[in-house]
């Protein structure tokens, strides 16, 4: 496919209109290079209170809906619930549509070659929104690893405590597609919010040659269980080690603006670390970032770490590239497969009592 950058404003529509709408617009807010044309989502109450932002844009109760209309849109923000990424994407891009689809992009390979293929019959970009990779203590942090100031790689760790108290409100039917997704076996820490860890991964240190897991299960209400506690890990083509450690601490508040994650990552060099100390939530109040060389520690507090400007950040990409930036995307389609194949191929290790899976051997 030839992509042909748009000399003036994209239009756009946003399909889905739940909880995680307020953190992707943020890109949209007062841009001048994109204009909103139209607001889908089946509840005509969420349709209402979103018009608000965009008293011009039209709505409509389905994207078939919208594409009946004559509407001119190039692009879309796909906020979908993950069960029907796959169907609603194909669709999408049926009608001529760019998709800028939230994570994770499938359940499956098949149900992913089938968007991929969608997007190449019908001459559109498909990207998987991943915003972890823009939020700034992350990119200060990859920025120090390669700088070389750490020395050689040694390893790295990633660790995430899911807690049950604090946080913003999330409506409950965004907790059914989630149940619906872990009766499934698609956890909504490993899986869902992985996605994120599992990405950071991948672009840090590249492709994954060998994962092991073992994901475990604690029951939180009859018949619900999350999946934690869960140790997975992972060696790179470069030979640099991974581990990922994921604990569910129910009764613990965590201050947040957004969800109740508490998050870190930390490079061990063979001069020193890296460590960045918070992401979603606010657990550890010291510097985002801090850096340990040749017996100093830098910290680093001034960078933006709301990690809501991480979407704003990952949005504004994606609308930039549609005007002809010539940055990578962040991810593309065939990327985002590698991803999923990583989140797979834990599965199938902790299936198999935790031995190691190359991530390219999943059919």
């Amino acid at each position: 496919m030839t992509f042909m950058a748009y000399e003036r404003p994209v239009r756009a529509a946003f399909v889905g209109l739940g909880r995680i709408y307020d953190l992707n617009v943020r890109a949209y807010l007062n841009n001048p290079e994109v204009e909103v044309v139209a607001l889908v989502d089946p509840s005509e109450e969420r349709r209402a209170q979103r018009q608000a932002d965009w008293p011009q844009a039209r709505t409509f109760a389905s994207a078939a809906e919208l594409a009946a209309s004559g509407l001119g849109v190039d692009a879309v923000e796909a906020l979908l619930p993950i069960p029907l990424h796959a169907d609603g994407v194909v669709e999408m891009l049926g009608y001529g549509w760019h998709v800028n689809l939230q994570k994770p992009m499938c359940n499956d390979l098949a149900s992913a070659r089938h968007m991929l293929a969608a997007a190449d019959a019908n001459g559109r970009v498909l990207r998987v929104m991943e915003n972890y990779v823009f939020y700034e203590p992350l990119r200060k942090l990859k920025a120090v690893v390669e700088s070389g100031e750490l020395g050689d790689v040694s390893g790295y760790h990633m660790k995430m405590v899911a807690s049950g108290r604090g946080g913003w409100d999330v409506p409950a039917s965004s907790y059914e597609w989630q149940f619906q997704q872990m009766r499934r076996g698609r956890g909504v820490l490993v899986f869902d919010d992985g996605w994120h860890k599992l990405s950071t991964a991948v672009w840090l240190f590249g492709p994954i040659r060998e994962v092991r897991a073992w994901v475990g299960h604690t029951e939180v209400v009859p018949g619900i269980a999350v999946d934690a506690p869960t140790t997975i890990a992972w060696e790179h083509d470069t030979g640099v080690r991974g581990v990922w450690d994921i604990t569910l601490a129910v009764d613990m508040y965590l201050r947040s603006d957004y969800y109740t994650n508490d998050e870190r990552w930390e490079v061990t060099g063979r001069r020193g670390y890296a460590r960045v100390n918070r992401c979603t939530g606010r657990g550890i109040q010291q510097p985002s970032l801090e850096v340990y060389a040749d017996g100093e520690l830098r910290a680093y507090h001034a960078l933006d770490d709301d990690w809501a400007s991480s979407f704003r950040d990952s949005g504004l990409h994606w609308l930039r590239w549609l005007r002809g930036s010539d940055e990578p995307l962040l991810w593309s389609g065939e990327e985002a497969v590698n991803v999923l194949r990583f989140a797979l191929a834990a599965y199938t290790s902790s299936e198999s009592g935790g031995v190691g899976i190359d991530p390219a051997t999943i059919a």
